[in-house]
């Protein structure tokens, strides 16, 4: 099982704390590597659809989901390349970051 991580305000010591998801698609619109998605579907053996709030970022041939839900972003930790774009995210959102 990968990590997951959490970009998140909960500890900052700012009024908002949520990072809102009209907030998320004003950073990524300025990403030409990003596209936004309201079903994430995920192609295997079987194939499924997830319902959400996804940011799509490419990475080569991969498109690595990250999730807005509930006032936060996650991602998968699967990919180190995760690790400085996710760390790029967090500054431009004032955020953290934390597995979970």
């Amino acid at each position: 099982m990968s990590q997951r991580y959490r970009i998140t305000r909960e500890h900052q010591e700012i009024s908002e704390k949520q990072i809102s998801l009209e907030e998320c698609k004003q950073y990524f619109e300025t990403r030409p590597d990003v596209t936004y998605t309201s079903v994430f579907t995920v192609k295997g053996e079987t194939t499924m659809s997830i319902e959400g709030d996804f940011f799509m970022w490419s990475y080569g041939e991969l498109l690595i989901p990250f999730r807005h839900y509930e006032g936060d972003l996650y991602v998968s930790g699967a990919n180190e390349a995760v690790v400085p774009f996710m760390m790029e995210i967090a500054g431009a959102l004032r955020a953290d970051i934390e597995e979970g």
